[in-house]
């Protein structure tokens, strides 16, 4: 049960504090200029995370193993993080923005569940779907 638990533990835990730092970022800097110092940060912590996981003479060999993930994910991960920051920026709320953000999100996911992994939605899901649709609706009223 703790294998599938911490990792959610992780998530929800940095997107706390995700959210507070791109709401907090100063309205005077440059995003990507912030961006551009946060993936520094980030990139030295995976780094070293990365060698004391793998030993330092397998560096090499788990190197060559990344594919084009990587680089579109890295692209995903600018747009998210500079998404926010401008979100924020525009006047949404904490709560309401990213609320809102997942809500579509997830709907998002389930459609494209549906055309790239030929995952199946039932009626639940739907139903679902309506309800977000009206939580929307609701929240942002």
């Amino acid at each position: 049960m703790w294998h599938m638990l911490w990792p959610l533990l992780v998530i929800v835990g940095s997107n706390c504090f995700y959210h507070i730092c791109a709401k907090s970022t100063p309205q005077d800097v440059n995003t990507f200029g912030a961006l551009t110092v946060t993936y520094l940060i980030g990139g030295i912590i995976s780094a070293i995370l990365f060698v004391i996981s793998v030993k330092p003479q397998n560096v090499t060999s788990e190197i060559t193993k990344v594919n084009w993930t990587s680089f579109v994910l890295g692209i995903a991960i600018v747009g998210l993080e500079a998404g926010y920051v401008f979100l924020y920026r525009a006047g949404w709320k904490a709560s309401n923005g990213s609320l809102t953000a997942s809500i579509c999100l997830a709907v998002a996911l389930l459609v494209i569940g549906v055309l790239l992994y030929k995952e199946t939605i039932s009626l639940q899901q739907v139903i679902g779907i309506v309800v977000c649709g009206i939580g929307l609706f609701l929240i942002n009223k």
